[in-house]
């Protein structure tokens, strides 16, 4: 009998102990990103209904601010009490978020409904990560994240798509409408698997501190303000250069000791994830623009381009996730940063020597697959690195680079982009700078790994 227990398999994600809290905070993930992406489809209808076009920026940048102050409040609340009623909290408030969005009438009152939303994403994230460390066993972490991976990645598919059909056969409000039930339903699974969860061990818990929820509304604003000054003519890149300024003082508290100095372990584990945010999606944003403009593509098949590399996401999230011990940390992030840094600079060499297009399309296979490499073992050092009494901080950490990151790229090349239109060398010079950020993420790479087992 006993021989008999030893042999048998141990349990994987979706065996009897897992299923439900798998599919559920699986689900979870990917209702927050279906519902970041589909917006960005039917917003152009929503704003002409509601004759919202001076808000129609802060539609988008709002969430994104609103999710660090959720991100930081989450993470100081999971240190505390464990993350039953944080979870729950957040997943209200992206439920109440959804119905003021969904049933708005006034641009306004849309944008108020997106602030919640956002905030209630953030720390959905953050709670989620502690509940990944509390119920799975550190051999299926690597596995879990390949999974959240995914279902960031599947929305990208199906997302645009799914919501510009439901606008057109129902209305936009049901983009937003229609998620509540599932955020419900996800939720409920969860239930089972974290109702059992102890609250904050009394030794260790970290005291509440509100100086760091200042800080992220601070760090908040000034995102919010980047999205929006980028647009001020003349003045637009001195206005950058201070809101940048103000994001980095502000989010020093927000991160471990030592991460925007790189020193090795947690903290550069935290700068990477920045970083490849940055270099990515700071480009990201302008491939499909540059096949419409100079190869006049039509908009659905520049979207083919994003498609590929997608895909190569998922494959790459699900191979990590296989090859644990094989492909150790430290070979992860250094071959997903250079992945990503070959695919930002094929894209660069495309626009600036008119290439066939189809260079900067399998290089972003090659930048999909690098991300892909990263992100979940990123995750997974990051829980390796915590205790029980700074997970929340150190996820919160992680979700706050990543959002940070790709604000401060996409500022950046907003500027960058507009200022020197007129030369031809845009799309070009808009590449370069984010492989600067790729540049960077590969310096930091190595660094990631130190001292943990694996690596």
């Amino acid at each position: 009998m006993a021989t008999a227990r030893a042999l048998s398999p141990e349990p994987g994600l979706f065996s009897r102990d897992y299923l439900w809290i798998t599919l559920g905070s699986c689900a979870l993930v990917f209702l927050g990103a279906f519902e970041s992406l589909a917006v960005t489809t039917v917003m152009p209808v929503v704003s002409a209904d509601l004759d919202g076009a001076g808000l129609y920026a802060l539609a988008f940048a709002g969430p994104l601010a609103t999710g660090v102050i959720g991100m930081v409040v989450a993470g100081n609340w999971c240190d505390r009490v464990g993350p039953i009623t944080p979870l729950y909290t957040s997943a209200m408030l992206f439920v109440v978020g959804l119905l003021i969005a969904g049933t708005a009438a006034l641009m306004p009152v849309l944008v108020a409904g997106r602030l919640v939303q956002g905030l209630g994403a953030g720390a959905i994230n953050v709670a989620l990560y502690v509940v990944v460390a509390r119920v799975y066993p550190a051999r299926l972490h690597p596995q879990i994240f390949a999974g959240f991976a995914a279902a960031w990645v599947i929305p990208s598919l199906i997302g645009p798509f799914a919501a510009g059909v439901v606008t057109e056969l129902f209305s936009w409000h049901w983009v937003f409408l229609g998620v509540v039930g599932l955020v419900v339903i996800a939720a409920g699974m969860v239930w089972p698997a974290i109702r059992g969860l102890s609250g904050r061990d009394s030794d260790d818990a970290a005291p509440w501190s509100f100086g760091p929820i200042g800080w992220s509304v601070l760090a908040a604003g000034a995102v919010l303000g980047l999205g929006l000054l980028a647009e001020v003519d003349g003045l637009g890149g001195v206005l950058v250069g201070a809101g940048i300024i103000i994001v980095l003082v502000a989010v020093r508290p927000l991160l471990p000791t030592g991460t925007l100095r790189s020193l090795r372990g947690l903290p550069s584990v935290i700068l990477l994830r920045g970083l490849a945010g940055a270099a990515f999606l700071g480009a990201e944003v302008y491939l499909p623009y540059l096949l419409v403009d100079r190869y006049e593509f039509a908009p659905s098949l520049a979207g083919l381009a994003l498609t590929l590399g997608a895909l190569a996401w998922a494959g790459a999230s699900w191979l990590q996730g296989r090859l644990p011990v094989r492909l150790t940390h430290r070979m992860s992030t250094v071959i997903g940063a250079s992945l990503v840094l070959a695919s930002i600079l094929l894209a660069g060499l495309t626009a600036l020597l008119t290439l066939s297009p189809a260079v900067a399309i399998i290089g972003w296979g090659l930048g999909g697959g690098g991300m892909g490499l990263m992100y979940p073992r990123l995750s997974v050092m990051t829980l390796a690195f915590s205790s029980k009494a700074n997970q929340g901080f150190n996820s919160s950490a992680l979700s706050i680079s990543d959002s940070l990151g790709a604000a401060l790229a996409l500022a950046i090349t907003g500027i960058v982009f507009t200022s020197i239109a007129a030369t031809g060398l845009s799309f070009a010079a808009v590449f370069g700078v984010t492989a600067v950020a790729a540049v960077g993420a590969l310096i930091v790479a190595p660094r990631v790994a130190v001292g943990l087992r694996g690596e």
